[in-house]
């Protein structure tokens, strides 16, 4: 016999075992077993909650270019909101006529505090 021969034939017979056999319906419910334990204990909860304060900054600069806005709002107003302490990142952008800028803080940093000491720099 031949590789090919003897490989053909070790796989005929597993298939009639199972066509024929018990063990493809245990193989089932194993499975469902398997599957309903998996649903059952796997904690319900997967991703936790986390809270990332966020604050937007909205700054109008009426008749000014992008240009203008950034160098007399943006910079200057980054730099104060970086001393705030918690801050973790500081986004910015400038537009005719005014600028955004969100401050990041830290994660479980509470966010009313947080808020607050935005308002109070």
């Amino acid at each position: 016999m031949t590789g090919n021969n003897v490989e053909s034939n070790i796989l005929i017979k597993t298939v009639r075992l199972f066509l024929s056999g018990p063990l493809s319906i245990i193989f089932v419910i194993l499975a469902i077993i398997l599957g309903l334990m998996a649903i059952f204990f796997t904690p319900r909860e997967e991703e936790p909650q986390i809270v990332v304060p966020m604050v937007n900054v909205l700054v109008d600069f009426p008749g000014h270019s992008p240009v203008e806005t950034e160098q007399l709002v943006t910079v200057p107003l980054e730099r104060l909101l970086w001393q705030i302490d918690g801050v973790e990142h500081v986004y910015s952008t400038s537009r005719r006529d005014g600028a955004l800028v969100t401050v990041r803080f830290h994660v479980g940093q509470d966010r009313d505090r947080s808020m607050v000491k935005i308002y109070d720099k």
